[in-house]
């Protein structure tokens, strides 16, 4: 019988898949000088023979590996001659975590599906997630499998009380989990963290002295702004360095027993901070969220009794008593389950605290206050002492009530916590004072009258469009505060701006919100 295949019989082919990647190498990179942000982002031409052989497109996934080191990518296609069909550009983050080398190549190619997505979508359908869920969502997150997108929707799934307690404390030990966590050779670690909504506030440099001249070790890790004018490493940038690595943090701990560094920069808790990009673009700050964001640093940071501040007013972040309650008991009940004492103190939040709102101001501020002088704004030195004499009685370090007042108002007045300050910042790199912006303008009031209301959040608002935290020097300078009398054409807030145009811009609002600073006609 015939061999030949009949029309029957499918005819066997030796079929070879072509599994090679496209290449190119190190001349071919163009480092673009493009700042995203946290995202990493790939520049193809348009005409790129790596598009047609991959398929990719506008906003796709890319993994590029160069040795061992590998990232992913967003790609951005490119038209006309900003780039050569045969070249691949990179941001400012993609190059840095790249870190290509002359001699190497660069290999393209799809990224892995990311199997933790069908969590988030089950998260978005209102489904509970196990501890497990987020401990592969966290850990997809900090090894940048998602895409800004991606991330935009775990954050909003879990935003707006979406998170139950159980939820909150996996979400808090999977970011604990992501970063480095720094243990101390010590029984107790005191810390500090303020909810925020109040324009100013700036305790935590005047805190840290206090306790840590009295004997407390006070590590303190900050946040730069996310919805604010200024984070408390914004303001402690002015004053000193803040970029500290883990080792240079623990010298200065051990030096002086406190310091006040920016928490990015140490690595812990990474993934709250890119969390943190996506709450300032939506402006979303939900319970949950918060709750992990805030124990999630302390835990990492080694803490073990925490003081929570929770300014209360109908412009702050936490609008009443019963939303400060909730709050608190979500802090006190997560934390205890990782073996941390917290306490929090429910505060004034009816207006704005010190006089300066953005970076530089509020650094004059602690300043002036830790330096004694007659011009500090009051309420933010008797606010300082407060929490600290809150701190001490946490700590054990004094008893309840006059003492740990006392302890706190006399560290202040003898100069020792302004002298412990000063030591804290020698240890950080080198001690600084703050300039002032080179355009400044008064907002005046059209009548006499009471100060009736401030409104925080449209003060900050004027603080952010004169150009904080970017422009450091820029904010506002507060004149006033509630029940004041003021006469006709008295200063209420004078503008700081880094720009003409910056001033203009948050002028323009001033003057399309006058109810700002709100006053009710004198008797």
């Amino acid at each position: 019988m015939d061999s030949q295949s009949t029309a029957d019989e499918p005819m066997q082919q030796d079929i070879r898949l072509d599994v090679s990647r496209p290449l190119l190498p190190f001349d071919r990179l163009r480092r673009m000088g493009i700042d995203s942000g946290d995202e990493h982002v790939i520049y193809l031409h348009e005409d790129s023979s790596i598009c047609r052989s991959e398929g990719f497109g506008a906003y796709s996934r890319v993994q590029i590996c160069m040795g061992e080191r590998r990232i992913l990518a967003r790609l951005n296609m490119v038209r006309g001659a900003l780039l050569k069909p045969d070249e691949a550009g990179l941001s400012e983050s993609a190059w840095r975590a790249l870190a290509p080398r002359a001699g190497e190549t660069a290999m393209f190619s799809h990224p892995a599906t990311v199997e933790s997505l069908s969590l988030v979508r089950a998260k978005i359908h209102g489904q509970v997630l196990r501890r497990e869920d987020f401990e592969v969502i966290v850990r997809d997150i900090a090894d940048r499998r998602y895409s800004m997108l991606e991330l935009a929707a775990f954050v909003t799934a879990c935003a707006d009380n979406h998170l139950a307690l159980e939820e909150v404390g996996a979400l808090t030990g999977a970011m604990v989990s992501s970063g480095a966590r720094v243990r101390w050779p010590h029984a107790m670690v005191v810390d500090k963290h303020c909810i925020g909504g109040l324009a100013g506030n700036r305790t935590t440099p005047i805190l840290v002295a206090i306790v840590t001249s009295l004997g407390l070790i006070m590590p303190k890790t900050s946040s730069r702004a996310i919805t604010s004018p200024a984070g408390t490493a914004d303001t402690m940038e002015m004053l000193a360095p803040v970029d500290l690595s883990l080792q240079h943090m623990r010298e200065t701990v051990e030096r002086t027993g406190g310091c006040v560094a920016w928490g990015g920069s140490i690595g812990l808790s990474p993934v709250d901070d890119m969390m943190i990009s996506i709450e300032r673009a939506l402006d979303i700050d939900g319970e949950g969220q918060l709750v992990a964001s805030v124990l999630s640093k302390k835990i990492a940071a080694g803490s073990t009794h925490v003081l929570i501040d929770v300014p209360v007013g109908p412009t702050a972040k936490v609008r009443d008593h019963a939303e400060a309650r909730s709050l608190a008991d979500c802090l006190t009940r997560v934390a205890g389950d990782f073996g941390v004492h917290v306490r929090c103190l429910f505060t004034d939040g009816s207006q704005p605290v010190g006089r300066g709102v953005g970076p530089g101001l509020e650094a004059h501020d602690v300043l002036a206050v830790l330096q004694g002088l007659s011009s500090a704004p009051m309420d933010l030195r008797e606010r300082a002492i407060s929490l600290a004499a809150a701190l001490l009685e946490l700590s054990g370090a004094a008893g309840q009530g006059a003492r740990a007042v006392a302890m706190a108002t006399q560290a202040l007045n003898s100069g020792a916590a302004w002298r412990q300050f000063q030591a804290i910042c020698e240890a950080q790199g080198g001690m600084r004072v703050p300039g002032w912006a080179a355009h400044q303008y008064p907002f005046r009031s059209t009548h006499a009258g009471c100060v009736l209301s401030i409104d925080n959040r449209r003060l900050s608002r004027v603080a952010k469009l004169a150009g904080a935290p970017k422009s450091p020097l820029a904010g506002l300078m507060l004149h006033v505060r509630l029940g004041d009398r003021v006469d006709m054409d008295q200063p209420i807030f004078t503008v700081h701006a880094q720009t003409r145009g910056e001033l203009a811009y948050a002028m323009e609002y001033v003057h399309r919100h006058p109810c700002i600073v709100t006053l009710a006609d004198a008797p």
